[in-house]
């Protein structure tokens, strides 16, 4: 079991696959993109899938969400899915992506024991969309969504980051698409993890800002804590339901007491929060050939040292050296 000194368990792991990403969304890298790791530095397809194992037999992991930069440009991606859906007890598995790849690989993973995805998309508008991501690919992110609904990837989740001037008038119309396809929406505000540290808190449009905006066009009838218990975002029933929508209001509203998440980097290191400043090297004890009770070891230590939350809202809040793409959101 992951627990930690506050009494949180950790079921829910997430698994960076690569740093490495095919867009340069603002709000997460420089236009030139980063400094990737080196190949020998990322975890192996072998390696990663006894680190799960390790998690699932081990440690209590129910739920795998496999995360990036961007995992479909992890060539082993489907290898490794269906290498983990063979695992004793199987875990739930989830994929967080861009969706520029799922066209093509929305069926594969399906078959391979992908359960759902997470796909990012921020706006309706192709020229808002190149300006948010540097690239010109709206066509195939909304290609890629039709072809995980079409696969059986349910219930798809679209998650959208909303910036002041660009697209932050847009949560109505997203609402509305989102209904119209069967998506399930979330929205995300904000957070501090872009490389070149130009996050400010009193510009990021908030989950106040967003329910505002909604409420103009839908009525929103709030879940509940029971409903969404350790889940980050807060649902609402979009009028009446039975679609919902739901807002992760990390800055304004932190959910971190009842987080129940463990990190796994591309190069193999232990986070015990996307916000925390050290991390715990797996890597090494995996290729010095540790067995695996010494790996689960060393992963209860890392998570009973988490601290109580990320204070983002703060002005004392230290921000991260490595980018949301080094990390897996």
């Amino acid at each position: 079991m992951l627990i930690d000194t506050y009494g949180r368990v950790a079921t829910d792991l997430r698994v960076s696959l690569t740093d490495r990403c095919n867009l340069r969304c603002t709000y997460c890298m420089p236009e030139e993109g980063l400094q990737w790791l080196a190949k020998p530095d990322l975890l192996t397809d072998d390696e990663i899938v006894r680190l799960i194992d390790i998690a699932v037999r081990e440690l209590g992991i129910t739920e795998v969400r496999f995360t990036g930069g961007e995992p479909l440009l992890r060539p082993g991606l489907v290898g490794i899915v269906e290498r983990v859906a063979a695992l004793e007890p199987r875990p739930q598995m989830s994929l967080t992506t861009n969706g520029i790849g799922l066209k093509r690989t929305a069926t594969a993973l399906k078959a391979a024991g992908l359960d759902r995805v997470n796909v990012s998309l921020d706006t309706l508008r192709p020229d808002v969309f190149k300006t948010l991501t540097r690239r010109d690919r709206h066509k195939d992110v909304l290609d890629g969504l039709r072809a995980a609904r079409d696969a059986g990837l349910d219930p798809v989740k679209v998650n959208s980051v909303l910036m002041p001037g660009l697209n932050d008038d847009e949560a109505p119309d997203l609402l509305a698409w989102a209904v119209e396809h069967d998506y399930e929406l979330r929205f995300i505000e904000q957070m501090p993890l872009d490389a070149q540290h130009g996050w400010k808190r009193e510009g990021m449009v908030t989950a106040g800002d967003i329910l505002a905006s909604l409420r103009t066009r839908f009525a929103l009838t709030a879940e509940g804590s029971e409903e969404r218990g350790s889940a980050p975002a807060e649902r609402w029933m979009v009028d009446g339901g039975p679609h919902r929508v739901g807002v992760i209001a990390s800055v304004t509203r932190p959910f971190c007491s009842a987080c129940d998440r463990t990190r796994l980097t591309a190069d193999g290191q232990v986070r015990t929060c996307l916000f925390a400043t050290e991390e715990t090297d797996l890597r090494a004890a995996l290729r010095s050939d540790a067995p695996d009770e010494e790996i689960a070891r060393i992963w209860k230590l890392a998570m009973w040292g988490k601290k109580a939350g990320a204070g983002l809202d703060d002005p004392s809040f230290v921000q991260p050296e490595r980018p949301m793409s080094a990390i897996g959101g």
